[in-house]
């Protein structure tokens, strides 16, 4: 089993950055996918964006691609959301998964382990 601790987040403003945490707990983490997710109130959970643990490879949502970076420190076990030029439309709770894949999945029902979530708000 994989536990998953997410930190981070809060207030910023349109055009700042942000990075958000998520420190993995458990063995095998080499074989896993990791994923991000987000999702505002009244609002279907959406795809953010998923990497190997390993870090061989990525995929981004276009809404993020080329603001939001995926990377992971295998030192602290933890991975990391870097979030770059913000913009209000990004305000949601974010969520870290993970999960044994042979597949970089953007669908949530995949994902077997979660984080607790953290809120991002940005203004205007």
């Amino acid at each position: 089993q994989v536990q998953l601790v997410q930190s981070g987040g809060g207030l910023a403003q349109a055009g700042d950055s942000l990075r958000l945490s998520c420190a993995a707990s458990g063995r095998g983490l080499g074989s896993y996918v990791v994923g991000w997710f987000r999702q505002a109130p009244g609002k279907e959970r959406e795809f953010v964006g998923v990497q190997w643990w390993s870090g061989s490879s990525s995929h981004y949502a276009d809404s993020v691609k080329g603001r939001f970076t995926i990377s992971v420190d295998k030192t602290e076990n933890t991975v990391y959301l870097q979030m770059d030029n913000l913009k209000p439309e990004d305000t949601a709770v974010y969520y870290c998964a993970a999960d044994l894949q042979f597949s970089m999945s953007t669908e949530a029902q995949a994902y077997e382990y979660w984080g607790q979530g953290t809120q991002v708000t940005v203004s205007s």
